[in-house]
């Protein structure tokens, strides 16, 4: 096959359109807000407290940098009534939740939130407030129950990661011009990846191309994993050097205006090993296989499950006999973070996927001590439309690279 080059790939969003998402989020945020203010009438709570950074952004527009709600303190957490929203912010992020957040009332809040809480939950007249329980410490938790014995905390589970995964077009558009990103940066990468350069040189190189190519961030840290090392999905580029003979694999993705891509390609570093070869079409055809699922369950006007799309693909990789090498789920969800609803996997629920959402679509085998390969592609669902479509654009065929 022909090498792709970055001109293959769309180019940059324009400022013009970056402005158009932000005016989309903006109008977008009422309704969002209305979606959670019906889950608390349902409920019967009067307030929610959200405390992750995705959902921070998601529903009052605060932009708080990935992990920086680690030093952020209680900065950026807001509540939600059925008439207000409050966003906390110590001196360090006020003036920004004022900018991002014209639309809530800022409270200055410090280290000191159990001391204001009773105030906080009195102003909005809320007595009992629904706290999404896989999100704050028992500390925490322990500490607000304290400090306003009146009001009760009720545990909520994941209203706000369900709405999340239903897409609004201008998120689509964010995820594609972030898979174009990574896309592109593969493309400039591959004159680099030969034999004596190390995995860490690769991962390095790799990061700078997408961050010069338009990323504000990567979406998560680069692997690049070479011969025996691509068997560990998750692992880290070291000071190895790439070898001829060898796959190469390269996990990574780049974030724009605030949405995440993820892609996976293992590559091979001169003449392809038969056994590394025979692999790679494996995988391919399971992943193939899954997504032909979710083409003819459109089709016959079936709505699509998590647990039936992963299924498709771990058949095809057991029926050749590897599917003890085939450990993690097929599948996740993507936007605001790299994983995030919905899922495809063994455990994954029956229920009909959400839509239109974007999942990741990666089964892979991994044979210790030997080799690895996955083949990752973020797809678009739209089940009314039905559509099924890669979002991911870099080729999937064998690749020869060094």
């Amino acid at each position: 096959m022909r090498r792709p080059v970055p001109e293959d790939f769309a180019p940059l969003p324009s400022a013009r359109r970056r402005r158009a998402w932000d005016e989309a989020d903006r109008a977008a945020r009422p309704t969002r807000l209305g979606r959670l203010r019906a889950r608390l009438a349902e409920a019967g709570v009067d307030a929610y407290f959200g405390l992750r950074r995705e959902e921070i952004r998601y529903l009052t527009g605060v932009n708080l940098g990935d992990g920086e709600e680690k030093v952020a303190g209680h900065s950026g957490r807001f509540l939600v009534s059925g008439d207000a929203v409050v966003v906390l912010a110590d001196t360090r992020y006020t003036l920004q939740a004022r900018r991002e957040a014209p639309d809530a009332r800022v409270e200055a809040v410090t280290y000191d939130l159990p001391a204001r809480w009773a105030d906080l939950c009195a102003a909005i007249g809320a007595r009992r407030v629904a706290v999404p329980a896989a999100d704050i410490s028992h500390a925490l938790w322990g500490e607000l129950a304290a400090a306003a014995p009146g009001v009760e905390l009720v545990p909520a589970g994941g209203w706000v990661d369900e709405d999340r995964a239903v897409k609004e077009p201008a998120e689509v558009e964010r995820i594609a011009a972030a898979c174009a990103v990574a896309d592109r940066a593969l493309a400039a990468l591959l004159p680099e990846i030969r034999p004596g350069v190390t995995e860490a040189a690769l991962a390095w190189r790799l990061e700078t191309l997408m961050r010069e190519g338009g990323a504000e961030a990567l979406a998560f840290d680069v692997a690049t994993l070479a011969g025996p090392q691509a068997a560990l999905p998750h692992g880290s580029p070291g000071e190895r050097r790439v070898r001829a003979g060898q796959v190469m694999l390269f996990d990574f993705g780049a974030q724009v205006a605030g949405y995440r891509s993820d892609m996976t390609r293992t590559l091979f570093i001169g003449e392809p090993r038969p056994r590394d070869l025979a692999v790679h079409e494996l995988v391919a055809r399971a992943q193939a296989a899954s997504i032909a699922y979710l083409e003819a369950s459109l089709e016959a006007g079936i709505a699509p499950n998590g647990r039936a799309a992963d299924a498709a693909a771990r058949e095809v990789i057991s029926a050749a006999g590897h599917g003890g090498h085939f450990g993690h789920g097929t599948g996740h969800g993507i936007g605001l973070a790299t994983h995030e609803a919905p899922s495809l996997s063994r455990v994954a629920s029956e229920a009909p996927l959400p839509s239109p959402t974007v999942f990741s679509v990666e089964p892979g085998v991994y044979l210790e001590g030997r080799t690895g390969v996955r083949i990752e592609d973020l797809v678009l669902l739209e089940i009314t439309a039905r559509r099924v479509e890669r979002l991911t654009r870099f080729p999937r065929e064998v690749l020869v690279v060094g």
